[in-house]
Parts: structure tokens; C-alpha cells; sequence
């Protein structure tokens, strides 16, 4: 019996000690597993972190491998592999700024439109940095985009606005408006915040060269004389000052200066047709000489020979060219370019037979609406005896506007062929339209001002003052002239006297603003104020018969009768508009009824000289 119990005890402590090795074991068995899952994890985590680290390593130099690329084969001048590298690198990291700057500079220099895009996504990037705006603006400037430049500026943070950059890039957006008082302004503003910066003093001297202030222009010629010494600006200065010299007639000068521009290692074909000009006033003997000498090195380039005969036809040498024409092979005169000069030479000279021989058929181009357009002049020029001329016109006019329709250079070109061929219905539609877009605006508007003026319509001529006005507003002749004529009509009077004071104030010594201003004054009754402004111009001034009626109305009103009657027998026998006529008349009326004791004579009697040129009241 106790055997058997102590069997039994044996037989449980085996088992209980299997039980305990078993569950050891199982925990054991657990503890490797939760270690081997552990580690398993960890490793896990490691390698992702590893992979994403590495792989932002790799792309990281990645990118820096290709933007050290692009930047090298933009450098080495190879524009097309650049901006291939860079839309690679633009194509992972749309924001990459090193990308885009290259893409945009390789745009720049190629003379591509997407450079603006490019700008405007770096602008879009660094909306504070005037740097980029400027970029901007400029870029947009180039290809005629001004709402986007001016966009640009006006996003330019206040505190940045009086630097010398902003005023530059402004001036040229003003330019590009039209409104010139305002680049005069900007790039004077520039020339004050760093009056040592040479193309500052170059922009604006470039500009003031042609002032009517002699103290302006004197500066500007100084100036000009100083940067011709200075390799950057030698070909420039030099042009500026011989553009100028013949417009002074002064040949001695321009002789000299087109012997240096000439000699200079910038020297362009446009140069060549500049001292052209000076030529031709100085020896027509020489100048022919010179002509044929230059004839031949045109040939040899298509643009060349395209601007030559256009500035032929532009200075009354049209026969010249048709004789040329006869003497050149077919192969030279193949250019679109070269096709439109041989056409306008061809109606210069009123050669209809071959005007419409030479545009019949064939394709100009971009300049096919050209072909169109001479077709349809030289058939209603050429009045055929079968047929409807009118009709067959008006057919080849309406396909010539399509081909040009909605490209504003196109539209301005083909409103200038209108204008010169006096084809008054078609020339007006056409301005209007050319001038919906900022670029061509002050073109289509200041050839509207001469159409109306013309024809004495008033108010049409009122209504494109006033747009004038809107996009030069700070340009103080166009502001007189719309006070003036807004007197005359008795249109928008208030605001009229307003703006006659603006135009005095901002240019005092300008004849059509002080009499303006006078003028003004006289309607509001303030005739003694009136007065002392005319004193205050010298006669010579005042000998142009637009002048001399304000000046009549003035002193008659004064009671100057002997002074308002040579004022009046200025303008009497003159071609002056029709409400100046009216005003004339009213001076005349004024000195019947004069009192028979005249007021003192005041210092404005013509002087006994023949009337000299003056900014005339338009």
C-alpha cells in the first residue's frame, strides 16, 4: 500500500514537472516570438525610415543635378537643352524657383511670350519681392501686356515704390500708355534716387533731347555728349544727338556725328538709314552717291532690303524703288517683308496695273491681310470700265479687316494703309478698334484727334480729348486742350476751368496752357488776372493765329483796342477751327462797342517779325 502511494505521488510530481517544462517552454516560445516580432518591427520602421530618407536624399540631388545642369547649359548659351533640364526639374517640384528663373531667362532671350508665365509664377512665389514684380512687369511690357505690368506695379509694397527700379519699369509701362509727361516724370524720379546711375541719366536724357523747355533739352544734350564717350552708350547717345541735329538743322553737327556713329562697332542697317537722312539734307549729290553704295549691301539680306525700300517709299523715293524693283531677281523681292514694300511702292506711284498684277495671287504670310488690302485699293483706285469697283472693294477690304481681326498689330497697320489712302470710313471703324488695346491706344486716339479735327467734329473730337486726358493725365497740353474746347461747347464747364488750371499749374510757360488758362479766367470774369498771364508771354509767342485769337478776345475784353486789332488781323486772313471763329467774331464785337477812352496799352503788340512756329491750340 505505501508503495503503491508513493508510486502514485512520484507519477504526479513527474507530471506537475512535464506541466511546469511545458509551460516554461510555452513562455518562453512567446518571449523569443515577442522578440523576433519586435526586432522584426523595428527593422521594419528602420528601413522605412532609411528608404524615405534616402530617397529625399536621392532626390534632392537629384534636383540639385539638374539645376546645376540647366544652369550650366544656360550659361554655355544652349537655351532649348536648359529649359528641357528645367521642365524635368519643374515637372517634380512645380515651385522650384531656380527652375522657373531659368525657364523665364531662356524665354527672355528666345523673345517668347511664355516668359511671362514663368514671371508670373515666381511673382505668384515671392509676391513681396520687388525684384520679381519688376520682372514681371517687364516681361509683360515686352509683349504688350500692360494690364498684366500694371498688376505687377501695384503690387509692389509702398515702402518700395520711391526706389529707382520701380520708377524706371513705370516710366516704360507710361510709355507704352501713351502718356509721356508721366515716363518724363518716372525716369526723372529715377535719376534723382541715384543720379550717378549712367542709364538713368541715358533714359531720360534720351527723352528730354526733344523737349520744347530749352533748359531741358540743353541738360539733355550735355549729358548725351558725355555717355557718346562710354562704350554702353556711344551707339545710343550718338543716335539720340544726330536725330536731333537734323531735326535743328544743324549740319555741321550731324555731319560729324553721323561720321562717328558710322564708325562705331554697334553700328546697325537702321543706323545707316539715319545718316540717310542727314544726307540727303546736307549734298543731294552725295547723298545719291551713298544710296547706291548702300543698295547693294541691302540686297543681301531680306530685312535689309525691306527696310531700305521702306524708308524710301517714306521719303518720297517710291520711283526710285519701282526702277529698283526692275533691276532685281525674282528670288530677292520672295519676302513677305520685301512683297509689302514692292506693293506700297507700286501705290505710292499709283501704278495700278501692277499693284493689282503683283498682289493678284500667291500668300504674304502673316502679312497675307496685306496683299488683300493693296488688292482692294488698287481696285478701287484703278476704277476698271466693266464690273463694280465698289463692290469688288468692299469685298477684298471686309476679307483684308477678318485676316487682321483680333491681332492689334495687324489692326493698326491696316489702319494706317487706310488713313494714307484717305479711305475715311474704313480708317475710322479701324482706329476705334485699335484703340481698345493699351499698347496702340495713344496711336489710334491721336490720329481720331486728326481725323475730327479735321472734319470740325467737335464733339467726337471732345469725346477723344477726353480719353486722351484718361491715359495721360499728368500730360498738361492734352489737358488744355480739352479744357478749351470743353469752354468753347460749353461742355462740362466746372470740370473744364478745373482742368485749365491743372494744365497752367503744371505747365506755366506753356503758351496753349497759359492762354487756356486765360481764356478760363476771362469766362469766370476775372479779366485783370487774365491779363497779367498774357503779359507774361513774350510776343513771339503769340504770332500763331490759333494763339492770336485768344490773345484778341482778351484785350478786347480789356479794352485794348489798338493791341486786340493786330491780334485780330493775325488771325483774320488764317485758316483757324470754327469756334475759334466765333470767338474772333466775339472779339471784334467787344472792340464796336469798346468805350471811346481805351484802358492803357499793355506789352503785348506783335513785334514786326515773320511769324515764327509754335505749339498751336488743337
Amino acid at each position: 500500500m505505501a508503495e503503491r502511494i508513493k508510486h502514485v505521488r512520484h507519477r504526479r510530481a513527474r507530471q506537475l514537472f512535464l506541466g511546469l517544462e511545458s509551460f516554461f517552454q510555452r513562455r518562453l516560445w512567446l518571449a523569443r516570438l515577442g522578440v523576433v516580432v519586435v526586432v522584426s518591427v523595428v527593422a521594419l520602421l528602420v528601413g522605412i525610415v532609411l528608404f524615405r530618407y534616402g530617397s529625399s536624399l536621392y532626390d534632392d540631388w537629384r534636383q540639385s543635378r539638374l539645376l546645376r545642369r540647366a544652369t550650366t547649359l544656360l550659361q554655355e548659351g544652349k537655351l532649348i537643352k536648359a529649359a528641357q533640364t528645367a521642365q524635368e526639374l519643374v515637372a517634380r517640384h512645380p515651385d522650384s524657383l531656380p527652375a522657373l528663373h531659368v525657364l523665364a531667362e531662356v524665354a527672355e532671350r528666345q523673345n517668347l511670350e511664355e516668359a511671362v508665365k514663368w514671371r508670373e509664377q515666381i511673382a505668384r512665389l515671392l509676391p513681396t519681392d520687388l525684384e520679381s514684380q519688376l520682372n514681371l512687369a517687364s516681361a509683360a511690357l515686352r509683349f504688350g501686356k500692360l494690364d498684366v505690368a500694371r498688376q505687377a506695379l501695384d503690387r509692389v509694397p509702398s515702402s518700395d515704390r520711391d526706389k529707382a527700379a520701380f520708377h524706371v519699369v513705370a516710366g516704360w509701362l507710361a510709355r507704352a500708355e501713351g502718356n509721356l509727361a508721366e515716363q518724363e516724370e518716372q525716369f526723372a524720379a529715377a535719376v534723382k534716387k541715384e543720379p550717378t546711375n549712367d542709364l538713368y541719366q541715358f533714359n531720360l536724357a534720351a527723352l528730354r533731347i526733344r523737349s520744347r523747355d530749352p533748359d531741358k533739352s540743353a541738360k539733355a544734350h550735355d549729358t548725351l555728349q558725355r555717355l557718346s564717350k562710354l562704350a554702353p552708350y556711344r551707339t545710343g547717345a550718338l543716335r539720340a544727338l544726330l536725330n536731333d541735329a537734323v531735326a535743328r538743322n544743324d549740319l555741321i553737327a550731324a555731319d560729324n556725328l553721323a561720321q562717328q556713329l558710322q564708325m562705331s562697332p554697334e553700328v546697325t542697317f537702321g543706323d545707316y538709314l539715319l545718316c540717310l537722312n542727314f544726307y540727303r539734307k546736307l549734298d543731294q549729290k552725295k547723298f545719291r552717291s551713298i544710296l547706291e553704295r548702300v543698295k547693294p549691301v541691302a540686297a543681301r539680306d531680306p530685312s535689309n532690303l525691306a527696310s531700305l525700300m521702306d524708308w524710301m517709299n517714306q521719303n518720297d523715293l517710291a520711283g526710285d524703288v519701282v526702277k529698283w524693283i526692275d533691276k532685281l531677281p525674282a528670288a530677292q523681292l520672295s519676302s513677305t517683308a520685301t512683297s509689302v514694300e514692292v506693293a506700297d511702292a507700286y501705290a505710292t506711284v499709283k501704278n495700278w496695273p501692277r499693284l493689282k498684277r503683283w498682289t493678284h495671287a500667291g500668300t504674304w504670310g502673316e502679312s497675307e491681310y496685306l496683299r488683300v488690302a493693296y488688292q482692294a485699293i488698287a481696285t478701287r483706285q484703278s476704277r476698271p470700265r466693266s464690273g463694280n469697283p465698289s463692290t469688288e472693294f468692299e469685298s477684298l477690304w471686309r476679307s483684308a479687316e477678318q485676316l487682321a481681326s483680333e491681332q492689334p498689330e495687324r489692326e493698326l497697320t491696316l489702319a494706317r494703309l487706310a488713313s494714307k489712302w484717305e479711305l475715311e470710313k474704313e480708317s475710322e471703324e479701324l482706329w476705334w478698334r485699335v484703340a481698345e488695346n493699351p499698347p496702340t491706344r495713344r496711336d489710334a486716339l491721336e490720329e481720331l484727334r486728326r481725323i475730327y479735327r479735321g472734319k470740325n467734329q467737335t464733339a467726337k473730337l471732345y469725346d477723344v480729348l477726353q480719353r486722351l486726358h484718361e491715359s495721360s493725365p499728368n500730360e498738361a497740353p492734352i489737358t488744355a486742350d480739352l479744357a478749351r474746347l470743353g469752354l468753347n461747347m460749353g461742355q462740362n464747364t466746372e470740370q473744364s476751368h478745373q482742368l485749365a488750371k491743372e494744365a497752367f499749374d503744371r505747365a506755366p510757360n506753356e503758351v496753349n496752357c497759359a492762354l487756356t488758362y486765360a481764356f478760363s479766367l476771362s469766362r469766370l470774369e476775372k479779366n485783370a488776372e487774365a491779363v497779367r498771364i498774357v503779359e507774361s508771354l513774350s510776343p513771339e509767342q503769340l504770332h500763331d493765329p490759333h494763339a492770336a485769337v485768344y490773345v484778341a478776345l482778351l484785350l478786347a475784353q480789356a479794352g485794348q483796342i489798338e493791341a486786340a486789332n493786330n491780334y485780330i488781323a493775325i488771325a483774320d486772313d488764317e485758316k483757324i477751327y470754327p469756334e475759334e471763329e466765333k470767338l474772333l467774331n466775339e472779339a471784334k464785337t467787344n472792340l464796336a462797342t469798346a468805350t471811346a477812352t481805351p484802358s492803357p496799352m499793355i506789352s503785348v503788340v506783335p513785334a514786326e517779325l515773320s511769324p515764327t512756329p509754335t505749339a498751336s491750340p488743337r
